[in-house]
């Protein structure tokens, strides 16, 4: 427990603490100081008979056991969750509509973890089937407790990660030295000469416009001319559909958006055939 305590102390809470503020700030406008400790987890903490704490068990795809738990008393979620929704313009929302939004800034922030660990791990590390469900064990996690201050108020978050998610922190950072296996052989000159010549090479250094497309609505005028800071605007698309990859005002692929470090990104779930995606950007 001592290696996992040092690891969480290190990157890992630095990293947790900069995503909660990147994530915050970009659903409210105004960035939180976040600043944390070691904490001693309680049994009463993680009793789900209590229902005091609302805890959410995030694993990652870089091995089993890679765990990350985060818990937060009612008072904190709820308020976490009504200062997003009323940055939104949603002053009166229900109870699940809190929760919900709340957990769901959880989730991006996890997210950017899970780009982090990619990093550091040389390999793709996501975030799976996460729940809510409270650390199985005080002896089996390090916790700290993070404290999010927005103007005079602090609400606690505590963290607490696994044994085998540390262990990501004492991977080499640099990559793997290249070995004769892993290296290419070098093209024959007539054939490099050859690729140089193809046409289609002459045209993949163009630059095209790429946007993403979440969705889209049709609102009369009269109710364009309505819309105001805060306005929300419904569109045709449901939160589990995944959103689409336009270029050149073609749709090329879909996927789901996630963030990493701090920015919105789509990771790509569908995509058409080569020669079709070729034949629509003609």
């Amino acid at each position: 427990m001592a290696d996992t305590t040092a690891a969480f102390q290190g990157w890992l809470a630095e990293e947790w603490a900069r995503q909660l503020t990147h994530v915050m700030e970009s659903m409210t406008g105004e960035a939180p100081y976040v600043n944390f400790a070691p904490h001693e987890l309680s049994e009463a903490e993680i009793d789900v008979g209590t229902h005091e704490y609302l805890w959410w068990e995030q694993p990652y795809s870089a091995g089993p056991g890679a765990i990350l738990f985060v818990g937060a008393a009612t008072k904190s979620w709820e308020e976490i969750g009504k200062r997003v929704l009323n940055a939104a313009g949603v002053e009166d929302a229900e109870p699940a509509d809190i929760r919900s939004t709340y957990i769901e800034i959880i989730r991006q922030a996890l997210g950017g973890v899970a780009a982090t660990l990619t990093g550091r791990a040389h390999k793709e590390i996501t975030c799976v089937d996460g729940r809510e469900a409270p650390p199985p064990s005080v002896k089996d996690v390090a916790c700290h407790s993070f404290e999010v201050n927005i103007g005079d108020l602090a609400f606690p978050v505590m963290t607490a990660c696994s044994q085998q998610l540390a262990e990501l922190s004492t991977a080499a950072e640099v990559a793997p030295e290249e070995t004769e296996q892993t290296k290419l052989p070098a093209l024959p000159v007539a054939v490099a000469e050859s690729q140089k010549q193809n046409p289609i090479d002459l045209l993949l250094d163009v630059e095209l416009p790429v946007s993403v497309s979440f969705g889209r609505a049709q609102l009369p005028l009269k109710d364009v001319i309505k819309l105001t800071t805060g306005s929300i605007v419904e569109l045709n698309r449901a939160v589990s559909e995944p959103v689409e990859v336009i270029v050149n005002n073609c749709v090329i692929a879909r996927g789901e958006v996630v963030v990493v470090e701090g920015n919105f990104g789509v990771r790509i779930k569908q995509v058409m055939s080569r020669q079709e995606r070729l034949r629509r950007l003609h």
